[in-house]
């Protein structure tokens, strides 16, 4: 009874430090945020309370970016790992009673491969009508119970067989889920490192053009500010909507994190990236944002784009790095445009990097 108390008291105690730096900090307690602080008090996780120290004593805050990327980067890939581990020991356990009964069968199997024997020995030797009969019933009977074994490994087989594709279903499932940003349904930061690295080799291998569109959500922070983080949600999701009813095909959609989200556009020229990111922003600037709790019209959301393109001798950072300059670019030049690595301006802010 002590021990349980003294584990109330203890979890109450890491609770209690959670709620704190919550209301301290002024953040929103929603799960995720009150899971990253409970982590926290526990002390169990190292890197993850050495980024959040040092993410305060650099600017006093965490944003809700950084709650995210704390949470995708030292959280989420635990929760998939142990859901991984536990379809693997219900693997291992399949197989483990597959071999068993297969270990019963192999036994069997033995046992009637010696009453064959010994009944081909004793026929030999039979010198009456009764003894064949009793040899012929006793292997009547031996056969009777290998055909009961085999068809009750057949059916134990066909059961795992279904188990074990089911489990591989999940393993599916769990991968994707893995890869998928969970707010807005689109690929997360992980499954974009993924898809770019492969989409930049294989332009790089066949030649073929390949565009990279980087944008970010314009004044979003003042709509958390504004309406809140619920809100902020909501615009996030109608920006991952657009990109949806947009980018089909091959192309690949991703949200890049925070209020940033990445399109690669494989087989893409720069001109007809242009395009593209133009169609992109016309689509998020057409809805309406609403809120839902009271039907408010908020206005338009808008979004400022930078588009590079992959050159020969590139890799994917010089990719990235091109289209992030042409994206704050756009950003500076007065939001809600898209600026790509061929524009005047794209110019300016390189040499002021530079500088």
């Amino acid at each position: 009874m002590i021990k349980v108390l003294d584990e109330h008291e203890r979890t109450m105690a890491f609770a209690e430090v959670a709620l704190g730096q919550i209301r301290s900090l002024r953040q929103t307690a929603i799960p995720r945020n009150y899971e990253i602080w409970y982590v926290y008090a526990t002390g169990y996780n190292a890197p993850l309370n050495k980024i959040i120290n040092e993410t305060l004593a650099r600017s006093g805050k965490l944003t809700e970016a950084d709650l995210e990327q704390i949470y995708e980067t030292y959280l989420s890939h635990i929760k998939t790992t142990d859901r991984i581990d536990k379809v693997g020991a219900r693997v291992i356990g399949e197989i483990d009673d597959v071999m068993k009964v297969l270990g019963e069968a192999l036994g069997m199997t033995g046992a009637y491969d010696a009453s064959l024997s010994g009944a081909t020995d004793k026929l030999s030797s039979a010198k009456s009508r009764d003894q064949i009969k009793g040899i012929v019933e006793a292997l009547l009977r031996s056969t009777s119970e290998m055909r009961q074994t085999n068809k009750a490994l057949e059916d134990r087989l066909t059961l795992s067989k279904n188990e074990i594709s089911n489990l591989q279903q999940s393993l599916e499932a769990i991968r994707a889920e893995s890869l998928t940003d969970p707010l807005t349904g689109l690929g997360n930061r992980k499954y974009f490192d993924r898809m770019i690295g492969m989409a930049v080799q294989s332009a790089l291998a066949s030649g073929e053009p390949l565009s990279l569109l980087l944008f970010d959500i314009d004044h979003f922070k003042s709509f958390n500010d504004s309406y809140g983080h619920l809100t902020g949600d909501q615009v996030l999701r109608l920006v991952g909507l657009s990109l949806k009813q947009t980018i089909k095909g091959q192309d690949i959609t991703a949200r890049y994190g925070g209020e940033e989200f990445a399109v690669v556009l494989p087989n893409t020229a720069l001109r007809q990236a242009l395009t593209v990111a133009d169609h992109i922003r016309r689509a998020v600037m057409a809805k309406e944002l609403k809120k839902k709790s009271t039907g408010e019209i908020l206005g338009r959301v808008t979004i400022s784009v930078g588009v590079s393109m992959l050159k020969e001798g590139d890799d994917t950072d010089a990719l990235i790095e091109r289209a992030d300059a042409c994206l704050y670019a756009a950003k500076r030049n007065g939001r809600n445009r898209v600026i790509c690595e061929a524009d005047p301006e794209y110019a300016v802010e390189t040499r002021s990097r530079v500088a």
